[in-house]
């Protein structure tokens, strides 16, 4: 030992352990805690419950900033007629109750950012917001609002012709075209 070294006691070596103990675990704890998760459902739709076949997106997690999300949305006609076999109807962003998405089928989760987040927020708006007539049963429907919704978070996307009215054909056809999802075919 040099002149005017001092050497630390276990005390002090334990003390210090410990502060860096905190300090770390509370840097790495945070990030972990703030996560969304934006998984992708399909109703089969049924003449005995009065539901046409849907597709949605459910939101649940949290942000960065410690706000809670627990929200879903699908694209829909503001009122279900013939008329939307006619062309561009009156359009509605609907939300589910818990008791029926847990009738549905998740075809796939995938953890987002939040600016994913925010942009997904600002893509729903869009669609709920569009002026007149927004519905289009073959060119802008459920399918095609959640396949935005997939576009932003990375994953590929198409929309073949025979698959516009099947919304759980479709995602199991999204999910064999994202295979690093990892995600099984829904029965």
């Amino acid at each position: 030992m040099r002149h005017g070294e001092r050497r630390l006691g276990p005390e002090s070596i334990g003390r210090i352990f410990a502060i860096l103990l905190v300090v770390l675990s509370l840097g790495w704890a945070s990030p972990a805690l703030a996560e969304v998760k934006l998984s992708f459902h399909s109703f089969n739709g049924s003449v005995l419950v009065g539901r046409y076949p849907h597709a949605f997106i459910v939101l649940e997690g949290e942000l960065e900033n410690g706000q809670k999300v627990n929200e879903n949305c699908g694209f829909t006609a503001k009122k279900v007629s013939t008329a939307i076999l006619n062309g561009p109807v009156e359009h509605d962003i609907m939300t589910e109750k818990p008791k029926y998405i847990s009738k549905t089928n998740r075809h796939f989760t995938v953890t987002i950012t939040d600016k994913h987040y925010q942009r997904v927020v600002a893509e729903m708006k869009a669609w709920r917001d569009a002026p007149s007539k927004y519905y289009d049963l073959d060119t802008r429907n459920c399918i095609h609002f959640v396949g935005e919704i997939a576009k932003i978070v990375g994953l590929k996307v198409e929309y073949p012709k025979d698959m516009l009215r099947r919304p759980k054909s479709w995602l199991n056809f999204v999910t064999s075209l994202n295979p690093e999802l990892g995600a099984k075919i829904v029965k």
